[in-house]
């Protein structure tokens, strides 16, 4: 009972800051710039729902925030349209976005089904589908209704590329749109268009890039990212050092830490050129590509030179061992875990996405040895089995990824059915054209160095694929849970993270 009082009591208190910070916000952009920012905000955390879901969404939660903030509003406003927003939320017909998770919120009652509703956010999408349409086409839309152009673009945009930082998100859509209105009405559309892109190239290649880099920092989490990132450059650069590489995965995890979910519009834009000078200055003198990339001449094309840089041959090097209760269960042992998994990705070329997974679960069970009364006993049982685990895990990856990079699609398909037909000489032409449609278009999305880690994490040991044959779901997985609270001025509007502390936006990336 004391818990759920000092709950209450604190929700109160941060719903009343909440409302204050957000009727401040209705007045000083006025409604159509709110509505518009709303948008933004509501298509980045229901990537997958409908426009007309999403829309009416916005059209509510507008509505709500003009009665409440309005002068003399009745002060139990705010209760009354939140208690009615989430009644209406569990209704069977409801035209809000759908989450499998608003069945078990509408079980709750009050201020528990709304913090419950607050946390409902859909996975960002890893593979962004939108289309700029031709000049043409947008100034059509655009002439036939400016609004509705408007809307329909900001969905789209920020549903689609929602894990970039929110200030670069708004800046870049308020300045196409600008772009459209200008351009639609110039008596040289075409002119106009080539001109204006070429003044937002660098603007967009930022937004879109921050959100591939940022959606990886949201699937992986702070250390995961860390990890990620090391193996990225070893397999790139493999006769580097550790004591090369090391630094700059850690420098670009901070980065990302520091400006994925900022408010300054120009984090990203002032960290990422320092970063990019740092991989010149380590690498550029290590890798023949790494010194073609900086002699881009935007920091920008050298973060995307870098980025999209295929691994190198790995190393033919002895076979490294799995490091030791010695090494694991003292002071050092993240230098050990680093050096282990820097000298294993510099010989070995199956995908990051993977080898991240593995060695992730590898290194925890080995710690958890740590733990135990006889941790030299553990390790002795633990090792074996998780170096088999590790060689069959990566001779699978291996394969199923083989001659992906170094051919065509078409070539790559060819010789995929020629390695399965020999391993499954049995199978009718049916069943093995299923067989290489399922194989390519796994290796289409997760055979690259950037491969997303959520939906291709989530492929191994699908029954269709050559990694089903590993026990992989044996090898013990270290739960952790994170809980963040914090209360919002309305139950959808603030929750996932959006907005802990108010959105203060300067206001020049706001719309006019």
């Amino acid at each position: 009972m004391k818990t759920a009082q000092v709950l209450r009591k604190a929700f109160t208190t941060g719903r009343d800051y909440e409302k204050d910070k957000v009727c401040q916000e209705l007045s000083t952009l006025g409604k159509d710039d709110f509505r518009s920012l709303s948008l933004i905000l509501y298509s980045r955390k229901f990537p997958s729902s409908t426009f007309e879901q999403v829309s009416q969404l916005v059209k509510e939660v507008v509505s709500l925030t003009e009665e409440c903030c309005a002068e003399g509003a009745d002060p139990n406003c705010y209760d009354t349209r939140t208690s009615e927003l989430s009644i209406k939320s569990c209704e069977s017909d409801a035209p809000f976005p759908v989450h499998p998770g608003t069945s078990e919120c509408c079980t709750k009652e009050g201020l528990e089904r709304k913090l419950c509703m607050a946390a409902l956010s859909h996975q960002p999408q890893e593979f962004p589908a939108y289309v700029e349409p031709t000049n043409d086409e947008i100034c059509e839309a655009f002439r036939k209704d400016p609004k509705g152009f408007a809307d329909q673009f900001l969905f789209e945009y920020s549903s689609n590329y929602g894990q970039a930082p929110l200030p670069l998100l708004v800046g870049y859509t308020k300045s196409y749109l600008s772009m459209v209105g200008s351009c639609c009405t110039s008596a040289k559309p075409t002119v106009c268009f080539l001109k204006e892109r070429l003044q937002m190239k660098q603007l967009s290649l930022l937004t879109t890039m921050s959100n591939r880099v940022c959606s990886q920092y949201a699937a992986y989490g702070k250390e995961k990212s860390r990890m990620s990132h090391l193996i990225k450059l070893a397999q790139k650069v493999p006769t580097a050092n550790l004591e090369d590489v090391l630094p700059l995965a850690e420098d670009l995890t901070e980065i990302l830490s520091r400006c994925c979910k900022s408010t300054s519009e120009d984090c990203m834009a002032r960290e990422l050129p320092e970063h990019t000078l740092k991989i010149c200055g380590n690498l550029s003198k290590k890798n023949s590509k790494f010194e073609e990339c900086c002699y881009e001449t935007t920091p920008m094309g050298i973060f995307m030179c870098s980025y999209f840089m295929p691994t190198a041959e790995p190393l033919q090097l002895p076979a490294i061992k799995l490091p030791t209760s010695k090494d694991l269960c003292g002071q050092s042992a993240t230098q050990a875990m680093d050096q282990y998994t820097f000298e294993l990705s510099r010989r070995t070329q199956v995908p990051e996405v993977f080898l991240s997974k593995v060695l992730d679960t590898t290194l925890k069970t080995l710690r958890e040895c740590c733990d135990t009364q006889d941790s030299v006993s553990c390790f002795s049982t633990q090792s074996p089995l998780m170096k088999r685990q590790l060689t069959s895990f990566i001779e699978k990856g291996q394969e199923m990824c083989a001659d992906y990079s170094e051919n065509t699609f078409t070539e790559y398909k060819k010789k995929l059915a020629e390695r399965l037909r020999t391993k499954m000489p049995n199978a009718s032409p049916e069943e093995l054209a299923d067989m290489v449609a399922k194989h390519s278009d796994f290796a289409s999305k997760c055979c690259s160095i950037n491969s997303p880690p959520r939906y291709c994490s989530s492929q191994v040991g699908k029954p269709h694929l050559l990694f089903s044959g590993i026990e992989y779901s044996r090898i013990p997985v270290l739960r952790l849970c994170s809980f963040f609270f914090f209360f919002f001025f309305w139950f959808f509007f603030f929750g996932a993270g959006d907005r802990t502390q108010g959105l203060a936006l300067p206001r020049q990336a706001l719309y006019h």
